[in-house]
């Protein structure tokens, strides 16, 4: 007899029907009722065991995280709290879990604790509602640009180019680390490495994403991109995913219309097919909220902040307006903020972004045109000569949520650009091109896809909305 998923029995519409389904133990009370749950769900299915007629040695066998296939009759439950119940007739254990050493017992786990058992902790509810999120969220970002005529593009992870100019990435060789091979002027010589050049894993499809944008009129990725960043912070990890919608003839308030519409849709499509797990995540947060001092509980519950992005339109500010706003604040008048704003040119921390979106506008901002001097190289150069075409959003409780740009598409500016800050123009000679024939207007953003579920989950370490961190000195599982 085929199993059916907990999901389906708790959605039945017939009862008394025999059926067969197959899980894990949540707990087990009184000898007689298994709460069982298998993933497709966060609720559980009661199952009913006769225990009178039932082996010790079996009854002894249902431990919380043992695996178990139970035969019987889905009835109405006479409990509350389910619909359904399954009165059990057979019963048969599939796998042991011996509850002196499992370490997901039925009680309140600090996320510390999850953390170090990672390979086990997508078995709690906040665990599992989480990755069932991240998943629907994952299919809605490939719904909304497919169903656009976007095209998917699958970028290199091994480059030898570094998107952001910053550095910070991760080498990849073949060559043996403890007697690397030297050229005549002594420095590592590559060229008798596996790809002949020095490379990396990349920090952004972003480059390869513009020379396909340029034939193909609008494309995505959303893979895999890595930091060698040593950021120990709830907000970073040195592996993550990145959607990267690339478009050519857009300008930047194309781009900023095509961010918003995408950031609400994969939203509106989370609240609207995850209403179980959002519920569960948002009672999760009013509990933990009830510890902290009344002033950093959050104004709006989980539900409320989704639906408050749905609902207002995001707030179009200048960097420019924004600086005037955070240097008149009464938090940087008081030195309340960490770093103090005290000039235009200031790179925005996180405290100053969502000071912008949660105290003065009280909606999600994009700010745009920023300091050229604290953008990468590739973003469009204003009249002015000293602001780009740049654009971050800022959601609550987040901060930056997406950076995007114009790019630049004026060969010459691109050059000269690259010149001032050291950028081997050789090295990047294919990109380029794109500027040597038919160059056009385009533009894109990046969103890292864990602060996005980071936001819908009410999480606040994105330790936690990511199957395995890889995070500094912790590569586990």
């Amino acid at each position: 007899m085929r199993h059916t998923k907990v999901k389906d029995l708790l959605n039945s519409t017939t009862t008394l029907q025999e059926v067969n389904a197959k899980g894990w133990v949540r707990t087990f009370r009184n000898n007689q009722f298994i709460a069982l749950n298998d993933g497709s769900t966060i609720n559980n299915i009661q199952c009913v065991v006769d225990f009178e007629n039932t082996a010790d040695q079996i009854l002894k066998r249902i431990t919380t995280g043992a695996a178990v296939s139970v035969t019987g009759t889905l009835v109405e439950s006479k409990g509350s709290g389910q619909k359904y119940e399954i009165q059990v007739a057979k019963l048969e254990i599939l796998g042991d879990s011996d509850p002196e050493k499992f370490p997901m017992q039925p009680k309140k786990h600090s996320l510390e604790f999850l953390r170090e058992n990672a390979h086990l902790r997508v078995r709690t509810n906040a665990f599992g509602a989480i990755m069932r999120i991240r998943s629907v969220l994952s299919f809605a970002v490939h719904s909304y640009f497919q169903q656009k005529g976007f095209v998917y593009v699958n970028t290199p992870i091994i480059t030898g180019a570094d998107a952001e100019g910053a550095g910070e990435m991760f080498q990849v060789t073949s060559l043996p680390l403890d007697n690397m091979p030297k050229n005549e002027e002594g420095n590592i010589d590559y060229k008798k490495d596996f790809f002949g050049k020095h490379t990396n894993l990349t920090v952004s499809g972003q480059l390869e994403g513009e020379t396909f944008a340029m034939a193909l009129g609008q494309i995505y990725t959303f893979g895999p991109t890595f930091r060698a960043e040593n950021s120990n912070t709830s907000r970073h990890l040195a592996e993550f995913w990145m959607i990267e919608p690339e478009v050519a003839f857009n300008d930047l308030d194309n781009n900023m219309d095509l961010a918003e519409d995408f950031i609400q849709y994969v939203i509106k499509y989370a609240l609207d097919n995850c209403g179980d797990d959002l519920k569960f995540l948002e009672g999760r947060l009013l509990e933990e909220e009830k510890s902290k001092p009344q002033t950093e509980r959050s104004e709006m519950t989980l539900l409320e902040k989704l639906n408050f992005v749905l609902e207002n339109n995001f707030k179009r500010v200048s960097y420019t307006e924004a600086i005037d706003i955070l240097r008149e604040s009464t938090p940087n008048k008081k030195k309340k903020f960490s770093y103090i704003i005290k000039e235009w040119g200031a790179d925005l921390q996180s405290e100053h972004e969502r000071y912008l979106v949660e105290k003065h506008f009280k909606c999600p901002v994009i700010l745009f045109d920023y300091p050229a001097n604290i953008k990468a190289f590739y973003m469009r150069l204003n009249e002015d000569g000293k602001t780009v075409r740049a654009m971050d959003i800022l959601f609550p409780g987040i901060g930056e949520i997406v950076g995007g740009s114009q790019r630049e598409e004026r060969f010459d500016v691109l050059v000269e650009k690259m010149k001032v800050l050291g950028i081997d123009e050789k090295e990047l000679s294919w990109y380029l091109d794109t500027r040597r024939f038919g160059s056009a207007t385009h533009s894109g953003f990046g969103l890292g896809f864990e602060r996005l579920v980071l936001f819908v989950t009410g999480m606040s370490n994105i330790r936690d909305v990511i199957p395995f961190p890889r995070t500094p000195m912790n590569a586990e599982f």
